[in-house]
């Protein structure tokens, strides 16, 4: 392949739409979770395991992806994985219990587990020639993750409103066969040999699930139940073997050395804590607008197009230029901290609320924090490593928000329970919970930010390199 594909444009085109639609999936169910919930029997703690089982399987799965897509060729893992994205929409779409959605979900999930790092091999093979080309190219990809995250709860409520909640999944379908006939656009990219680490893949992902498990069953069971422990101290053991699997195999899924890399490891914690207060905030926002305000499906998601406009402005227009001025630091800790402000004054919610006074603003402010946090973020976690790891290091910081965000849901999902969340009907029990789930997101999110500032370098290494090489705005990395 000549250095300069004079298609890589349009090639770009089609790799951010699938990152949009990638990310998009984690969304879009949002607003629909109440009519699965009616149609299918799920209890109001089992809920959240629609979203789980997709976040587990992308996030668990997204570091053997990146090596598969090096051994097998990134364009062909890129196939690969919209075959299994279908795939599992056609099994979420006509689920007709429980736990055929929950694995129709989990298929969804292996399939974006493949195609999000083959993509960013193939936008780094694609634009890694031309720093300048680069950072448009990495700003045109990254604001394509938020803008389907948020628009996916906007669109969740147009299907589920004018048609029904199997729509949302039906939507991939046409979508992924349009993409799959695009990918002649995409460079061909040969293998090379090597082994998979298939034991270290299936140890990680059955400890974060284990541990996600345990805790979305301990308030039934009891958090100091025998159970439980067991559970908990199970999920510590499998991802300890994966850790001690990387040590000893050749061919490691997560080399342990790339930890060295300055600023890596503050940024993955920081990324962990955003996913774990954002997502949750989602989540139960959704749920407080349509089974306490009353809101129809359509009502709903219209009613989060605010935050999703204001993150599209931000990341792509002035997140960038602060992240020239200032450095990743200070604006990743002072989003953390304004979505924490954010995140408190949504738990002020009544039972007898309004979207104008309950809703709007303080969702605005957390959208805001979560503009600030996440492209420096990511930019941070990737700056400091050399090109070759690029994708490695996206895997990594991927793979930490997706945990981040399982972990983060399911223990609010836990404290919302407890407080009320589960009594469907009692508005003034519901509030209470949702409430409770957004104060204890806020304190997630203030960590996070404290966490930042003691332990993240004032730049990171190659940030000032990379802002210099880029235009001004167009630095952002996905």
């Amino acid at each position: 392949m000549s250095a300069v594909n004079p298609r890589r444009w349009w090639a770009l085109a089609v790799l951010a739409a699938a990152q949009f639609m990638v990310i998009m999936d984690t969304s879009i169910i949002g607003v629909a979770l109440p009519e699965m919930q009616r149609d299918l029997g799920f209890s109001q703690g089992d809920l959240q395991w629609v979203f789980n089982a997709y976040v587990i399987a992308f996030g668990g799965l997204l570091l053997l992806g990146g090596r598969l897509s090096d051994l097998l060729g990134a364009r062909k893992v890129f196939v690969s994985g919209w075959a299994v994205l279908i795939a599992g929409s056609v099994v979420a779409a006509a689920a007709s219990t429980a736990w055929v959605e929950v694995v129709g979900r989990a298929v969804q999930g292996v399939g974006g587990a493949l195609i999000a790092p083959a993509s960013m091999t193939l936008l780094m093979m694609l634009f890694g020639h031309n720093p300048k080309e680069l950072g448009k190219a990495m700003a045109f990809y990254g604001a394509a993750a938020p803008a389907g995250g948020t628009a996916g709860v906007f669109l969740g409520g147009v299907f589920t409103e004018w048609a029904s909640w199997p729509w949302v999944f039906i939507i991939y379908i046409p979508i992924g066969i349009a993409t799959l006939a695009a990918t002649g656009l995409l460079p061909a990219v040969a293998g090379k040999r090597g082994s998979v680490d298939l034991l270290g893949a299936i140890a990680v992902t059955a400890g974060l699930a284990l541990a996600v498990f345990a805790v979305v069953r301990a308030p039934e069971v009891g958090w100091g139940t025998t159970e439980t422990v067991l559970e908990l101290v199970g999920a510590a053991v499998l991802i300890g073997l994966f850790l001690v699997i990387q040590r000893s195999v050749k061919a490691p899924l997560m080399p342990l050395g790339v930890w060295r890399t300055p600023g890596l490891a503050s940024s993955n914690l920081s990324m962990a804590l955003l996913g774990a207060a954002w997502i949750p905030m989602w989540y139960f926002l959704n749920l407080y607008l349509q089974q306490v305000l009353g809101y129809g499906a359509f009502a709903s998601g219209a009613a989060l197009l605010p935050m999703t406009v204001l993150l599209m402005i931000f990341m792509t227009m002035i997140t960038a230029k602060l992240l020239g001025k200032f450095g990743p630091k200070p604006l990743i800790a002072g989003g953390l901290f304004v979505l924490a402000a954010g995140l408190v004054w949504l738990s002020a919610v009544e039972p007898t609320g309004t979207f104008v006074v309950d809703v709007l603003p303080a969702s605005l402010v957390a959208a805001l924090g979560m503009s600030l946090a996440y492209i420096p973020a990511m930019m941070a976690a990737m700056s400091g490593v050399p090109q070759e790891q690029a994708g490695l290091a996206s895997g990594i910081v991927n793979t930490t928000y997706q945990v981040g965000s399982a972990l983060g849901l399911a223990a609010l999902t836990a404290l919302a329970t407890s407080q009320g969340a589960g009594k469907l009907g009692d508005l003034p029990a519901l509030t209470n919970g949702f409430s409770s789930a957004f104060i204890g997101a806020a304190g997630v999110a203030a960590v996070g930010g404290l966490l930042t500032l003691v332990f993240m370098r004032g730049r990171a290494p190659q940030a000032e390199a990379q802002q210099s090489s880029a235009p001004t705005g167009e630095k952002a990395v996905a």
